[in-house]
């Protein structure tokens, strides 16, 4: 059984026994290709939490009405790709098999893979939605397959054609988007397609691991991330987006890529704390 962290998202210090959603943070950013950071995502996300109220107004919903268990963060091989994923899919793999939804709280991007790794086990027909500026397709960054630049394509690895969909995608390398248009479901700049993809998958029950890159917003609304791009959604778009995806059959998800030292002002760790506690809310039915 896990325990509960010393401190905790705010709203999320429920029994682990009794929780649905099982919180865990994922502190590895080592293969970032621009501007490192992301490692202390999660714990700034717990600290600045108590910034908010449990209470969202958007969802009529209230932390302090469901079960959730934080179970802090993990000790990651910052030096060890292969290590850190191998930590990840074990801590993923104890939630689900314990009946409880894994929410995990990055950290770089990569560390979806590991998560990933361990629902696709448990539901070898999953699909992922994928809410990024970046495309992640690539096959290798620098020569390195692990990367978070590639993460989209090491998840590829494993589910196949049309199982991956993805939203808000306005950067990345040529042969990514060649890649995407033979390989995976794209949506280019914005969230059109969400809703008919909703409908398709809720329709079959499908399982779906939702991975939302807080990159995809825009940096003006969110400048605290390593790789910022122009042209990215608001905050009100991205939580609709949000709603609309919990209506899916979501069986993991996660949150990554705010590096908190990047906004002094601590506007983006506040942003991504609304983030979470509305896909939270979102994902308690």
């Amino acid at each position: 059984m896990l325990e509960r962290n010393i401190e905790t998202f705010i709203g999320c210090d429920s029994d682990y026994e009794e929780a649905k959603i099982v919180l865990f943070g994922a502190p590895f950013d080592s293969t970032t290709s621009f501007r490192p950071g992301a490692r202390f995502g999660s714990a700034a996300m717990r600290h600045e939490s108590f910034g908010l109220e449990t209470y969202s107004p958007y969802q009529d919903k209230d932390l302090a009405d469901y079960q959730v268990f934080d179970s802090g963060d993990l000790e990651l091989c910052f030096g060890s790709a292969e290590s850190a994923l191998a930590d990840i899919e074990d801590r993923t793999r104890t939630i689900i098999e314990d009946g409880k939804l894994p929410l995990m709280m990055g950290g770089e991007h990569l560390v979806t893979l590991g998560a990933l790794s361990a629902v696709w086990e448990k539901y070898p027909q999953v699909h992922i939605i994928h809410f990024d500026a970046h495309a992640d397709l690539r096959n290798d960054y620098l020569g390195a397959h692990l990367s978070h630049a590639c993460v989209l394509r090491r998840c590829h690895d494993l589910l196949g054609d049309g199982r991956i969909h993805q939203f808000c995608i306005r950067s990345g390398e040529k042969a990514e988007f060649i890649f995407a248009k033979e390989h995976t479901d794209m949506h280019k700049f914005d969230f059109s397609g969400l809703t008919e993809l909703v409908e398709e998958l809720s329709e079959a029950e499908t399982p779906v691991y939702f991975t939302i890159d807080l990159d995809c917003l825009d940096p003006s609304v969110f400048p605290g991330t390593g790789t910022p791009e122009a042209g990215g959604v608001t905050f009100s778009q991205l939580l609709q987006a949000i709603l609309m995806v919990a209506r899916t059959n979501v069986v993991g998800a996660d949150i990554n890529e705010l590096a908190p030292m990047l906004d002094t002002s601590g506007v983006s760790t506040a942003t991504a704390c609304k983030v979470l506690r509305e896909l939270l809310l979102a994902l308690l039915k």
